[in-house]
Formats: C-alpha cells, structure tokens, sequence
C-alpha cells in the first residue's frame, strides 16, 4: 500500500475558498469593463448618427450645385440643429446635433462645399468634411428653366 492516503470526502474548505475568491476576481474583472463598453458604444451610436447627417448634407448641397437652374450661394450658411429622431421637435431623449455648412466659389464654375457636424459631449470639432462640386448639364431640373435662376427650393 502507498504511504500517500487519498482523500475520498471531497473538497476541502480550503479548495472552496478558493474557487470562490476566482470566481468573485472574474465578476469583478467583468463588471469593471460595462462602464467603458458603454462608454464605447454611446460614441460609435453619435459618430454613426453625424456621419450619416453629413453625408446627407453634402449630398443635399451637391445636388442643388449640379443642377444649372439653381443660383448658388456662397458663404457660411445659416446653423441648423438636426435631430437624431428626424423630427422637427426633439423627443424625450433625443440627441441633437449642430450642422455648419460654408460654401466656396472656385476657379471657373467649380464650388467647395465643406460641412461640419457637432454634437453635445463630442469632440469639439466634430466631424467635417469638404466636396468640390461642378455644375452638370445633365442634372438640370425643371426643363427650360432659366440657368442660374430660382427654380430651386
């Protein structure tokens, strides 16, 4: 026979305390990483949101350039406030982000369009970004209508 007796009863409470300090050092390391998760995901969520509000604006003033009926301001156009739920009003909650838009004329009959969207608790220049823009026969709305006039809303 060993001089090693085995041990048959099962877990002693030294082994039971230890599994049970791992167990709460797991849950504990879990918990700790909620906070920035959140953290994460609330910014992607308004990054995601402006992103998609300025590609809206640029496309918006890039359509509006193209067409050849439309007379064309230039300069710092007047601050909207754009609402994540798309009305008009802000909903309880609803987050709301502030949209600049300056338009350049260039060289022949070429524009700069630059666009930038801020939003409360974002960084403080938000996202921006700039298109240059040229006027397209093809995009001329009404048919007949006077080049440069005021056909466009």
């Amino acid at each position: 026979m060993s001089p090693l007796t085995l041990n048959n009863r099962g877990l002693g409470m030294i082994e039971v305390i230890a599994a049970m300090l791992m167990t709460v050092v797991a849950v504990l390391a879990i918990l700790s990483l909620v906070a920035p998760a959140w953290r994460t995901t609330a910014k992607s969520d308004y990054l995601g949101r402006a992103s998609g509000i300025l590609y809206e604006e640029l496309v918006r003033h890039e359509a509006r350039i193209m067409n050849s009926c439309c007379a064309v301001a230039t300069g710092t156009l007047p601050v909207t406030t754009v609402n994540a739920s798309g009305q008009a009003n802000a909903l309880p909650g609803d987050a709301q982000f502030t949209v600049s838009t300056v338009i350049t004329a260039l060289a022949g009959n070429a524009w700069r369009v630059r666009t930038q969207v801020t939003w409360t608790g974002g960084p403080t220049a938000g996202i921006s970004e700039s298109l240059i823009v040229t006027r397209q026969d093809g995009f001329a709305f009404p048919t007949g209508c006077v080049i440069g006039g005021t056909a466009c809303q």
